[in-house]
């Protein structure tokens, strides 16, 4: 697969390819002649596709989840749904693996896959364990797709809280899941790294650590998003180790991670901050007080080693601005914020709200 249409420059979302385009090729027939048949606006609204063993294929996206029949309508009748099959399944697995499952052994062991445009496959299935340790996944009888889109705009709501006096604060932004945490950071990334006028920025040298694959989304190495000009990405790697190797080798002035975790991750963090780098990282966190208990998070956070820390919900649609605080804790926003301009999802004044697809 081509990395980008030929001709198309980077920055020009014209020839951008959709998830349909990604996607569909790697499911199995029945499944795919469901999707293929939806309507624009309601494939527009897609963020998960799950197939289940001899359960109805369902998708979900807007803060609504569904079933599709055989010719893709949506439903909330399990008995009118499509029933995804074993085969269903099975060509499924054939199709991402392009005939192998040994060769995304290593994957299947973390239970996903990333595929081209930065997808990510989740599976189910049982754990072959050895040691107490995950060795293997086998019988899969369940995947989920999550859908990787880029929204040139998610993070304008908050892009002045990064940016003060033409430099970058580093900033951890925190959200319960399906809240646009990711999409928010990949904006962010795109928008620094070009620079944001508007705020007195020229773009700045940013490292992004993708150790799933899903910000600039690389296939063959190549990001797949548009994550910005002067954006270098070292994809798969360890966030821990990805961060002291961006701080070594590439002379980063912003590196940027997402969904921080334990004690190696917290630590590298600190030494790219002792290295004078700003940080932006997610994790996550359904409020400041949840992050604040969790171990080696909290840490960080008591010694402000954020200049901002920002919460993200789902209010008023993906992407909501819920808080914005200092460093030291203080709040530095009265109201939430509304998604970015192009964020799908996003709730706008009556008359604007994308229509939910007829069921």
């Amino acid at each position: 697969m081509l990395a980008r249409e030929p001709g198309q420059v980077w920055g020009d979302t014209s020839a951008r390819r959709g998830w349909r385009d990604d996607l569909l090729p790697l499911l199995a027939e029945p499944v795919r002649a469901a999707l293929r048949c939806l309507g624009e606006e309601t494939a527009g609204g897609l963020e998960e596709i799950r197939l289940r063993v001899g359960r109805p294929l369902a998708v979900g996206g807007r803060e609504q989840e569904y079933f599709l029949t055989r010719d893709g309508r949506p439903t909330l009748r399990p008995q009118e749904a499509y029933r995804v099959t074993r085969a269903d399944l099975e060509a499924t697995l054939q199709l991402l693996s392009r005939g192998s499952l040994y060769a995304v052994e290593e994957q299947l062991r973390q239970g996903y896959v990333t595929v081209a445009g930065g997808h990510r496959v989740g599976f189910c299935g049982r754990a072959v364990l050895e040691n107490g340790r995950v060795t293997g996944l086998v019988d899969i009888s369940s995947l989920n797709f999550r859908i990787c889109r880029e929204v040139p705009g998610a993070a304008d709501p908050i892009m002045p809280y990064l940016v003060s006096e033409g430099r970058v604060l580093g900033a951890l932004i925190l959200s319960p899941p399906l809240a646009g945490k990711t999409t928010v950071l990949r904006d962010a990334v795109r928008q620094l790294s070009d620079g944001v006028p508007r705020l007195g920025l020229a773009g700045v040298r940013v490292c992004l650590v993708d150790e799933r694959s899903e910000l600039a989304g690389c296939w063959n190495g190549e990001p797949q998003r548009y994550v910005g000009l002067r954006t270098d990405v070292l994809d798969g790697v360890p966030k821990a180790a990805g961060l002291m190797m961006a701080v070594r080798a590439m002379s980063p002035q912003v590196l940027a991670t997402d969904e921080l975790g334990g004690a190696t991750d917290a630590a590298a963090v600190e030494e790219a901050l002792y290295a004078g780098v700003a940080v932006l990282a997610t994790a996550h966190a359904a409020s400041l007080a949840e992050a604040r208990s969790r171990p080696h998070l909290g840490e960080l956070i008591a010694r402000a080693a954020f200049p901002r820390i920002i919460l993200l919900s789902r209010r008023l649609g993906p992407g909501t601005t819920e808080a914005v605080w200092s460093g030291r804790g203080e709040s530095l926003l009265s109201r939430p914020l509304p998604p970015g301009p192009a964020t799908p999802g996003a709730r706008r004044p009556p008359g604007h709200i994308p229509p939910a697809p007829a069921i």
